[in-house]
């Protein structure tokens, strides 16, 4: 059995060739996306968090709406890049829309990606310390949120306050309890996958990472599963641990598709540089007619690894098209290879 949900980037265009025009667009349909994944039996609804782009940024309001109009799906993000984020404030939004939601947040976090401003986290306010990376001011931020969710006290009183405060040093609110144990870290590598197991986040990675063996994308990404389940298990967690993957996995099953997915040439994975002497690989995605989509999924190491599947959707093409998306996976596909 897998969990099974969407991964949507929230993409939006003034295009007349766009479903998605405009950014109330781009949100409004994620809701409904939500809900009619839901009603499929989808097992969560996560979101890509782009700044300066024509795509979803802060997620907090989604997550809220959305945690307000279901009641059972995993409500999630993959991910929130830390670089830009006062982990103060974002323990009192995550603290605030898992309580809406009941306790359905799957927050990933991480690094995050190249972006489309250089070094955009500068107008944030942010700056890495002496010495420090982007990278480093992103895990140091992380590590921040994680402390303050645990819901411990830590400021001092005002002995003369507003309101009566409970005793002892105050925690930030609403604080969720069970928050801390819901947290996910998209690791590029097999490194930062080790050292977000030992801090006990859950694991996410994407279509993308570092080349660090030069073997098939889904061989290197099974193998960055297991390592850090291994590492889960030496730093001795009692929870269990979840890995997440991402895939654009398209069944063919009526004309709409083939018109949309069926004339690309044969898949496979791309090898290249996303930043400067950091060579990557993006791996393929799975387009064709559900047969043939169990063939080759059957082959995918790292969706065989993993617990959670989230499939990536082309949100422009409208919350109907994108619903049929999910449910030709769900109901031709993942029954054929047991995840249901």
């Amino acid at each position: 059995m897998k969990k099974i949900g969407s991964l949507s980037f929230g993409h939006w265009s003034p295009s007349p060739q766009s479903g998605t025009r405009s950014a109330a667009d781009a949100l409004l349909q994620s809701i409904d996306l939500a809900v009619a994944a839901e009603e499929l039996g989808a097992d969560g609804a996560y979101f890509r968090v782009h700044h300066f782009a024509r795509q979803l940024a802060s997620p907090f309001p989604l997550l809220a709406a959305i945690g307000a109009r279901t009641r059972r799906i995993e409500i999630g993000t993959a991910v929130i890049d830390m670089r830009y984020e006062n982990p103060m404030y974002m323990a009192e939004d995550a603290g605030a829309a898992d309580l809406i939601a009941g306790g359905r947040l799957q927050l990933g976090i991480s690094r995050g990606s190249p972006e489309q401003v250089i070094d955009g986290w500068r107008y944030f306010g942010y700056q890495p310390g002496e010495g420090q990376t982007d990278a480093d001011m992103a895990r140091q931020h992380a590590e921040v949120f994680l402390e303050v969710l645990k819901g411990k006290g830590f400021a001092q009183p005002n002995p003369r306050p507003m309101f009566p405060n409970p005793p002892g040093l105050l925690r930030l609110e609403p604080h969720s309890e069970g928050l801390r144990e819901r947290i996910w870290w998209g690791a590029a590598s097999d490194a930062t996958a080790i050292w977000a197991a030992q801090l006990g986040m859950h694991l996410q990675s994407s279509t993308l990472k570092f080349d660090e063996s030069g073997k098939p994308f889904h061989v290197q990404q099974a193998e960055q599963i297991r390592a850090y389940r291994a590492a889960w298990k030496e730093a001795g967690h009692t929870r269990e641990s979840r890995a997440s993957v991402s895939r654009s996995i398209f069944a063919l099953v009526n004309d709409t598709d083939r018109l949309y997915f069926g004339r690309g040439g044969p898949e496979e994975d791309q090898f290249g540089y996303i930043e400067p002497e950091k060579r990557a690989v993006f791996g393929r995605g799975y387009t064709g007619e559900p047969d043939q989509l169990v063939r080759d999924l059957a082959q995918d190491e790292a969706i065989a690894e993993a617990d959670t599947l989230l499939l990536t959707v082309p949100n422009q093409l409208g919350v109907d098209y994108n619903a049929h998306v999910i449910e030709s996976i769900l109901t031709h596909v993942a029954p054929a290879l047991g995840w249901r």
